[in-house]
């Protein structure tokens, strides 16, 4: 059986591959991020299509990264001889030119003896809707689909054809290599240009993690988890998305299976801090463009989440063929939450702004381009911001008045009131500070819960979420405000379970949740740090340490009882929290910042 937890990933900021513990590729979808699989046996184990390599049985096998690289080596020890899977997708520049081909690279290296081994090499493309045909054309293998819309692959091998096709054991004399590429290849491929590929991306990830740090105490998974973030951008707009798999249960046999595949606009300032920490200034620039780039229209209506290359159609289609990981259905592509009204991306969007403004000095055509885009946010918080909505865990069914969606509204005014100052707009100033401290007012009166002696979930509500740990990352208050470090410890009480925490604990759509939600644990250790309860944090911190699976990766949810990974996988989100909660922890100079907005 597949586990989240035994699974690697590589991939080249334009597509992913999963690759199991045993070797197998258990999920890739070519050319993009985005794209119709072609393996999928992490949803469905009959049906989904893997390549596996497959040692005798007996062998011991081992796995681990390339150092600070994102090439992954299998290693197996056989009564026969010993072997290494190195897998990698082809990542580098020439000429300032990107090559970031789709192509999915095992390159098979014989340590010693003559290991016998079986490839099982059955691709199931379009997340196997119809049957797919192999044939052997003698330079490749081509794999199409008979039904349906046209899907192929081309697969490049020194191992002889048959022996992939009909599964037949294969003894490794030498070196040999698997590529299944999207593309036919115009030039031979042998073990020597396979070898030069790996070289060339090994040195791109060595460069590229150069570049930053180092990062002192836990510099192991700083480096891994900004690694993860690498690869989970699309190179071609700078998006981030937000896993690189869909159908991933929150809890086995549950409904909770959303597709992550799309650039949330939610993380935009998270990504853009850590970045920034992280030295990456063009990332910043890209990303921060790409975002602009999805509101270039003052009737624009902005939404919580892009395709790719800033798709605003991401209508959802349940897959009713496959089973879906350890049984859960629906399987689902697209993500209909692309249609939500969520109030709380109006304060990212204005820090967005305000943080390009203030960092990343542009023409005075894109500035007055800007200044139009934060009116007419601003004027949308206006209209807005004392309605309910869907909230930042993207309620289904019904509307409230969640007190995040106000805080980050209150955002939104506090950065329009900066960037107002900034430019010289002076007209804007008072209006934006009347509509700052209306909501305060509003969220001070009706967010705060007198028994529960913290801010809770919505209005009227005593439910506690784990999103009000944000409160101060947010600059909505300062750590020692006596209702923040009250709610801090009301969370702690109520949503940690066992050093994890629920995201909260109140019935929604799909009943009430049953698994650790991954960033709000790391929200929790932030915010224990902040009011001085370092020793607990600590202690949190170092429990969600070894909750990493044995490549140092992290998805969406945590199982409780049996620390097993569940969600969407890898999930960004999770990495980048990582990556606060460690360079906040570092800091020896006594700045109590994490995870925060650009102060104005």
């Amino acid at each position: 059986m597949i586990r989240i937890s035994d699974l690697g990933i590589i991939g080249n900021c334009r597509s992913a591959a999963l690759v199991s513990r045993d070797g197998s590729v258990v999920w890739s979808c070519l050319p993009d991020f985005d794209s119709p699989s072609i393996f999928a046996k992490i949803l469905d184990e009959e049906k989904g299509g893997e390549l596996a390599i497959l040692a005798e049985p007996g062998a011991v096998v081992n796995q681990s990264y390339l150092d600070r690289t994102n090439v992954l080596s299998t290693r197996f020890s056989t009564k026969r001889g010993d072997f290494e899977v190195l897998d990698f997708m082809p990542v580098y520049t020439i000429e300032d030119s990107w090559c970031l081909a789709p192509e999915l690279y095992r390159y098979i290296r014989v340590i010693s003896g003559e290991p016998v081994v079986t490839i099982r090499y059955k691709p199931m493309l379009n997340y196997a809707r119809f049957a797919t045909v192999s044939m052997d054309f003698g330079e490749y293998i081509k794999s199409w689909t008979d039904k349906g819309d046209y899907h192929s692959v081309y697969t490049y091998s020194n191992l002889p054809h048959e022996a992939l096709i009909e599964e037949k054991p294969v003894t490794l004399v030498h070196d040999s290599f698997i590529l299944v590429s999207y593309h036919q290849k115009l030039v031979p491929v042998d073990t020597e240009r396979v070898f030069a590929e790996m070289e060339r991306t090994r040195v791109y990830w060595l460069n590229w993690v150069s570049r930053s740090g180092p990062f002192g105490n836990y510099d192991k998974e700083i480096v891994r988890s900004a690694l993860v973030l690498k690869l989970l951008t699309y190179q071609k707009t700078g998006a981030v998305i937000a896993a690189v798999t869909t159908s991933l249960p929150e809890h086995p046999g549950g409904e909770r299976n959303w597709d992550y595949r799309y650039c949330w606009v939610r993380d935009a300032s998270m990504i853009i801090n850590v970045l920034w920490d992280l030295r990456h200034r063009n990332s910043v620039r890209k990303f921060l463009r790409f975002l602009l780039n999805t509101m270039t229209r003052k009737a624009d209506t902005i939404q919580i989440l892009y395709g790719v290359r800033g798709e605003k159609d991401l209508t959802e289609e349940t897959l009713e063929h496959l089973a879906g990981y350890m049984n859960s259905r629906p399987v689902r592509i697209g993500n209909a939450a692309y249609t939500q009204k969520q109030n709380d991306i109006y304060g990212i969007l204005m820090d967005v702004i305000y943080t390009s403004f203030v960092h990343f000095p542009t023409t005075l055509p894109e500035s007055e381009e800007l200044w139009t885009t934060a009116r007419y946010i601003m004027n949308t918080v206006e209209d807005n911001w004392h309605k309910p909505d869907r909230g930042i865990w993207e309620i289904r069914k019904g509307k409230r008045h969640f007190v995040f969606s106000k805080v980050l509204s209150w955002v939104a005014a506090d950065r329009g009131v900066a960037l107002a100052r900034l430019l010289g707009r002076q007209d804007f100033i008072q209006p934006w500070i009347a509509l700052r401290e209306a909501i305060r007012a509003d969220i001070e009166e009706l967010g705060w819960n007198r028994e529960k002696q913290a801010y809770t979930q919505s209005y009227g509500s005593s439910d506690l979420d784990a999103s009000l740990l944000l409160l101060e990352s947010v600059g909505y208050c300062e750590p020692c405000d006596p209702r923040y470090k009250s709610t801090v410890i009301a969370c702690r009480s109520e949503l940690c379970k066992d050093g994890l925490v629920y995201r909260y604990r109140n019935k929604d759509d799909f009943g009430t949740p049953q698994s650790a939600f991954v960033i709000c644990t790391f929200w929790m250790i932030d915010a224990l740090w902040k009011i001085g309860e370092k020793a607990a944090a600590m202690a949190m911190f170092e429990k969600m340490l070894s909750c990493t699976n044995h490549l140092g990766l992290l998805s969406e949810d945590i199982d409780f009882q049996t620390r097993e990974l569940l969600g969407n996988f890898p999930q960004g989100y999770s990495h980048l929290a990582l990556i606060n909660t460690a360079m906040l922890i570092n800091r020896a100079d006594g700045d109590q910042s994490s995870f925060r907005f650009i102060s104005p």
